[in-house]
């Protein structure tokens, strides 16, 4: 079969490599076009735009790059007439991907969402649409299969969440790391995830880097994303004695912090899947972020305490995140044994909520192969 995925951003694009092999697992005759990054197309997709290109993040940040959003809905649409796909699947990547899925629909070509838009913390509304025009719906956070049956009457499926089983895997494998720790350093390390988008690490990196400055006995490293070239970060970092980067080896990194200074999204979760304490940090464009305190209707911005609904990890906000306020939570992750010991009690207890459903991307492929099939 003929299938048409697409992602918009760094971590659609691991769930999306994942899909596409075990996709290619299933169907031996699978054609995959996809949308996303350097993972998929390493898993065997044909890499038609890479998500650097697409990831404009924040309310005043997409009207200003609305004219490229709006040529690539455009050439999606042509590459998708083009390509003649027995079904479009969309990761995640709501703005533009649910614009798709309208434009499928009504060209009947089949629609299946991985990974759905977070509606339940904003623009609820969206739903009514979505049942209309998604015809398959798998879901990959616990809560949401009761949220769309109980508030939408959508019997949307749960596969459980694909980094559960990435990350366990990853571990099971220590050798690797054991070859790669001369790279790395011989000082308790603490990581430093700013991002995958120049704008947000722009924003963050900055704040992260100056904390190093209070503790110099340790190392602090920063995982940069694939999609940024080295120098754009060296222009934050080379100031800094007790600081370098690596590239392409954040679960390296992170199987040997001893904590981490973490941006939201989906690294809080992998942080947290590696049992690493760790502060969630968010600052977006001063206009980006009173819309936003305005339309989101969630008590936290990390995926960890959201799941678990409750503040299992600290998070630093906006005016929040400071270097003073930054340096004191980092403090605790290093020396409060209490609050380490409840950290990792609660991660555990994440684990196994997400661990439920089994290999994530294995059910998602098998289920869609089936969907298709009938």
């Amino acid at each position: 079969m003929k299938y048409y995925i697409i992602a918009g951003e760094a971590s659609g694009d691991l769930h999306g490599s994942n899909l596409i092999k075990e996709l290619k697992k299933l169907d031996a005759n699978a054609n995959i076009r996809c949308w996303g990054g350097d993972k998929m197309k390493d898993a065997g997709g044909d890499l038609v735009k890479h998500y650097r290109d697409l990831a404009f993040m924040g309310f005043a940040e997409v009207v200003k790059n609305l004219g490229t959003i709006l040529q690539n809905l455009k050439f999606c649409k042509q590459d998708i007439v083009q390509f003649k796909p027995d079904a479009v699947i969309l990761i995640d990547y709501p703005g533009f991907n649910l614009r798709i899925a309208k434009w499928s629909k009504q060209h009947g070509i089949k629609v299946i969402y991985y990974i759905s838009p977070q509606v339940w913390a904003w623009k609820e509304n969206r739903v009514r649409q979505m049942k209309e025009y998604i015809d398959k719906m798998i879901i990959i956070i616990p809560f949401e299969k009761e949220y769309f049956k109980n508030k939408w009457n959508w019997d949307v499926e749960y596969v459980g969440h694909p980094l559960a089983q990435v990350v366990e895997s990853e571990k099971l494998n220590p050798d690797r790391y054991r070859e790669k720790s001369e790279r790395f350093s011989d000082k308790g390390i603490i990581a430093l995830l700013p991002g995958s988008r120049k704008q947000e690490i722009a924003k963050k990196l900055p704040v992260m880097l100056e904390v190093s400055r209070f503790f110099p006995e340790y190392q602090f490293i920063v995982g940069e994303a694939p999609s940024v070239e080295d120098e754009f970060y060296q222009q934050f970092t080379k100031s800094y004695s007790n600081v370098s980067a690596v590239k392409n080896q954040t679960y390296d990194l992170l199987m040997q912090a001893r904590a981490a200074l973490v941006t939201s999204g989906t690294a809080t979760l992998e942080t947290a899947l590696f049992d690493v304490p760790q502060v969630v940090c968010y600052r977006g464009s001063a206009i980006s972020y009173e819309i936003a305190k305005r339309v989101i209707k969630v008590k936290y911005i990390a995926m960890v305490n959201l799941i678990m609904d409750k503040p299992v990890v600290k998070e630093l906000i906006q005016k929040e995140l400071t270097v003073d306020n930054l340096k004191h939570e980092l403090h605790e992750l290093l020396t409060n044994e209490s609050r380490i010991a409840q950290i990792k009690k609660d991660y555990a207890e994440l684990k196994r909520i997400l661990s439920e459903g089994g290999d994530a991307s294995a059910k998602a492929a098998k289920s869609i192969i089936q969907f298709l099939s009938k």
